[in-house]
């Protein structure tokens, strides 16, 4: 059979509901931070605008995180979504999206430690606890305009009224998120950033309702998933967990029972999806079939996976009922058209990762699709998605 038929009953092709629109296929364009906002203000551009709409035969886009106030940034060149002047810049996006037949949301993010007090005045960054810990993040030297990984300071605590200002600052991002035309939010819980701090024993050690039993660490998730969803329905509101991750610091013992409680809030919620990112390095810890199975009992709306999927293992997690729709990250930066490459048995493009930060059009728009009377080449001559 040819790599065009199998793709016919790929579970990859087949179609699928998420936030109300019907999806022709369940490849998803994952968040990816790219650092090409405009300065000063963090505001997204028309270059971004066309990156995306590049792109809008994914089944659903998620934007590159995107901060909800200036405490929020940790990272050099990434957008907001607090200002007006980024709420116009976002429409561009949205706007070219749609017209291309997509849909996109924007994942909304509060770095919490992972950050660096040049982005803060000096003020160090906040956390649910003054931890130290091994983290870095891309910063630019404003001298040399050169970017590099630098590493972050032990964080401030945040006060108790700080918290409830942090969940405003979410519930307000989700509401400029609708100005500006998204189909929704993603809400990242993961990878060591705000939301998944308070979530872990080894980077929350508050004494207060926020921390130390499973219910009070769970306390800060579901305040920002319930304001979020009272302003914009729950049916736009989605969030991102890193259930095995180990790195900055976050190998808490306790985590896969609170993401599994989190689970069924989420599911009770009736959220849009529930996207799980799986640690992405060489020797990272492996998602367990046993866990997937737990989560899935306790979640039974859409679940979006991520994590160095290639196409027969996304395949695997769609047939067995552990996933809906899998996420790709650096397949989609050198291919824009990645799904209809995976469709149709045609060649990848190769990522350059000297460009994944910051820069210009270079390794960001300038990647060909390619012409429509390209001739399909047979599967095994495909490269490894990763």
């Amino acid at each position: 059979m040819s790599t065009t038929a199998a793709s016919l009953v790929s579970p990859l092709f087949t179609p699928t509901v998420v936030a109300g629109h019907t999806l022709a296929h369940r490849i998803v364009m994952a968040p990816m931070t790219r650092a090409r906002s405009t300065q000063p203000g963090d505001v997204p551009n028309a270059l971004n605008a066309l990156y995306y709409a590049q792109r809008a035969s994914a089944a659903l886009i998620v934007t590159e995180a995107t901060q909800i106030s200036p405490q929020g940034k940790g990272y050099s060149f990434t957008p907001g979504i607090y200002s007006p002047e980024q709420v116009a810049g976002w429409r561009l996006t949205t706007d070219a999206v749609h017209a291309a037949g997509g849909r996109i949301f924007a994942q909304l993010w509060h770095v919490g430690r992972m950050s660096h007090p040049d982005f803060h005045d000096g003020r160090l960054p906040v956390a649910p606890s003054a931890v130290p810990f091994d983290g870095q993040i891309w910063k630019v030297d404003p001298v040399t305009g050169v970017g590099a990984m630098v590493a972050s300071p032990t964080p401030r605590a945040l006060g108790r009224d700080e918290i409830a200002g942090v969940v405003a600052d979410f519930r307000r991002a989700a509401r400029n998120a609708m100005e500006a035309g998204f189909d929704g939010v993603e809400i990242h819980g993961a990878n060591g950033y705000l939301i998944d701090q308070f979530l872990r024993t080894t980077s929350n050690l508050r004494t207060d309702e926020y921390g130390g039993s499973r219910e009070n660490r769970l306390r800060f998730l579901k305040e920002v998933i319930n304001a979020v969803a009272d302003e914009i329905g729950a049916d736009r509101t989605a969030i991102r967990l890193a259930p095995f991750l180990t790195a900055r610091g976050m190998n808490c013992p306790d985590i896969l029972p609170t993401i599994l409680e989190a689970a069924e809030f989420l599911q009770a919620r009736g959220i849009a999806y529930l996207h799980l990112v799986e640690a992405d390095w060489d020797d990272a810890p492996q998602f367990t079939e046993e866990f997937r199975q737990a989560i899935r009992a306790r979640f039974t709306r859409p679940i979006i996976v991520a994590g160095k999927y290639d196409e027969a293992r996304a395949e695997w997690v769609l047939s067995r009922g552990y996933a809906d729709l899998v996420a790709f990250a650096r397949p989609f930066v050198a291919n824009p058209d990645f799904p209809r490459r995976l469709a149709e048995g045609l060649p990848l493009a190769a990522f350059d990762s000297s460009t994944l930060f910051g820069g210009d059009e270079r390794g960001y728009t300038d990647y060909p699709a390619l012409p429509e009377a390209e001739i399909p080449v047979e599967a095994s001559d495909i490269a490894d998605v990763c």
